[in-house]
């Protein structure tokens, strides 16, 4: 059977709305008998005739599995950044709250353990990464898991928090909504 038809063979069987991201070393796993060269063109043709997407560096999207739940950048991001400790903080976080009145569109913000960086994902949006030298304990308290995304997320006092100490504009804030949500980071 033809490269290609083993690639796409494969992933029709283990792609679902739940994992339909791959690693090119997910993707290695399908067809091992190749050459890295082999397969790196094989990867590329993948793309260019629609059967894989790249989502960004380092991450391709199978479409067939693809869910339409708007949560893409989010799962892209767990992906990237699955050994660092990471959140979901900042102007997302303050947004979805209604604290601040512009969504930031296709864009999300998380605080990170690793360097801070912008992640273009093409048509999806961009990812942006914060360094924070926080440790999940001390932060225990103003996190809650989203399974939905697969990663933590700030409570909006702790995003404020996150605005002030980061440096980044609190113009937008109403902050007769956000007070209704603050209290000391660590209660």
């Amino acid at each position: 059977m033809q490269p290609i038809r083993r690639l796409i063979k494969g992933l029709d069987k283990l792609a679902n709305n739940a994992h339909y991201l791959f690693t090119p070393h997910d993707l290695r796993a399908l067809l091992a008998d190749l050459s890295l060269s082999a397969f790196r063109t094989l990867l590329s043709r993948a793309v260019k005739e629609g059967y894989l997407e790249r989502a960004c560096r380092g991450v391709y999207l199978f479409p067939r599995a693809i869910p339409t739940d708007g949560l893409l950048l989010f799962h892209v991001a767990a992906r990237l950044r699955a050994n660092e400790f990471n959140y979901i903080s900042l102007e997302t976080v303050l947004s979805e709250a209604g604290v601040i009145s512009q969504i930031p569109m296709n864009w999300i913000s998380l605080m990170s353990s690793g360097r801070s960086n912008h992640i273009n994902c093409g048509r999806f949006g961009t990812i942006e990464f914060v360094h924070t030298t926080r440790k999940p304990a001390e932060l225990m308290k103003q996190l809650t898991y989203s399974s939905r995304c697969g990663l933590w997320r700030a409570s909006v006092a702790l995003a404020l928090y996150d605005m002030r100490v980061t440096h980044r504009n609190l113009d937008l804030i109403d902050w007769s909504v956000a007070d209704e949500f603050i209290r000391p980071v660590g209660e």
